[in-house]
């Protein structure tokens, strides 16, 4: 099945690419790639998303996961914040994990997405990745309406790029 994929130029080097598709089937070159997982506070499965991304990268994820120490009792990743671990038997390097806010619960639920993306592409440019795909964060389970969280990712990005413009390349994809 092919989609129609949409590409926003930032400037001559950075790119964002809109598409639909399974996200944990996303590559480029297995080195300097990697995807987002939405997930919770303590990095269990999450929604749907998570559980495949989990599923498709065997229990060693999940193993990673726990081996993230723990900010405070139950939170190894506070909402809004981002961390890091092996693609495993994904066909990317990485996995960068995210909890994004929960619309009608999180006070600031803009701000906390805003930081959630932002968080997960200071963690790959940290980990020198250059491409990253993120899913539409906190837009299944958590309710948050999918146009204005566009908005927000679509934002949030062209800002890091401008903001970073040493990057030699990044490119950004968003799976719808």
């Amino acid at each position: 099945m092919t989609f129609k994929v949409q590409t926003l130029s930032f400037s001559t080097k950075t790119s964002l690419k809109i598409s639909k598709g399974d996200i944990s089937r996303w590559c480029v070159d297995r080195s300097s790639d990697a995807i987002v997982s939405p997930t919770n506070e303590i990095l269990l499965l999450g929604g749907f998303t998570a559980a495949a991304i989990h599923e498709a990268a065997g229990p060693d994820l999940q193993k990673a996961c726990y081996q993230i120490p723990e900010a405070q009792p139950r939170v190894r990743c506070p909402p809004g914040e981002a961390r890091i671990t092996p693609g495993f038997k994904l066909p990317v390097s990485h996995v960068i994990h995210t909890v994004g806010p929960v619309f009608n619960f999180h006070c600031n639920p803009e701000d906390i997405l805003r930081s959630a993306y932002k968080n997960c592409l200071s963690v790959g440019k940290a980990n020198n990745i250059q491409y990253i795909a993120f899913p539409a964060i906190s837009c299944g389970v958590s309710q948050y309406p999918p146009d204005e969280a566009a908005t927000i990712a679509i934002s949030t990005v062209k800002e890091f790029a401008n903001d970073f413009k040493e990057v030699s390349h990044d490119k950004f994809c968003l799976m719808i």
